[in-house]
This record gives C-alpha cells, sequence and structure tokens, in this order.
C-alpha cells in the first residue's frame, strides 16, 4: 500500500514502514506528525485518486532526526570585472518515518456510492 501525500509544498510518494527526508518540519524528535492532504491511494488493487485530496484519508508518521544536507555552492561572477561571489547553502530537511496509511468510508452509503460509481 502506498499513498502520495502533499507537504510543506511538495509532493512524497510514501508506503508503510518507509523513511523519508522531506522539508524542516516543526516538530520534534520522537513526536508524531499527521499529514490529511492525501492525493492518492493504491493498495496494490484499486487506486483512489482524490479531487484534489481523498477525504477521511491520512498518514501517520513519527520525527526520526532533523539536520541539514550535504553543502552546495553558488558561485556568481561577471566576466571581464574581476567580480566573484562564492556562497554556501545547506538545506534542512527532516526525517520522518511513515507509521499507518489509513482511509476509511464515513458512511455505509457513501462508501456504496463511492462502488458504484468505478
Amino acid at each position: 500500500m502506498y499513498a502520495i501525500i502533499e507537504a510543506c509544498g511538495k509532493q512524497y510518494k510514501v508506503a508503510e514502514g518507509e523513511e523519508i527526508f522531506m522539508e524542516k518540519l516543526t516538530a520534534n524528535e520522537g513526536e508524531k506528525v499527521t499529514f490529511d492532504q492525501v492525493l492518492l491511494i493504491s493498495d496494490g488493487e484499486k487506486i483512489k485518486v482524490g479531487t484534489p485530496t481523498v477525504k477521511s484519508a491520512k498518514v501517520e508518521a513519527t520525527v526520526v532526526a532533523h539536520g541539514k544536507d550535504k553543502k552546495v555552492v553558488v558561485f556568481k561572477y561577471k566576466a571581464k570585472k574581476n567580480e566573484r561571489k562564492k556562497q554556501g547553502h545547506r538545506q534542512p530537511y527532516t526525517k520522518v518515518k511513515i507509521e499507518k496509511i489509513s482511509q476509511r468510508a464515513s458512511t455505509k452509503k457513501a462508501a456504496a456510492a463511492e462502488e458504484v460509481a468505478e
């Protein structure tokens, strides 16, 4: 089972038990985080695509660590002007472990309506 979630302005494909690196979150290490913006859920047989999100679906994760990525060198210069500028940048990230992907139908009528629509 996997899902595609939207978090921190980016989209991530996640599966249960997987550890992923994402943009820095404000949660501390060891805290649980819930992602409600689920764009797609697949259980291997059925694929459910949201419009724009899948209703009553969520992904639960635990923050494992915070850190900084490798340094990227930014070098700017202007030709024939002896003008040079060298900068470095290290993007902060959060490592999270996906604990559970869940989806539930709100009522039996809604679940039956979805089956008929497919």
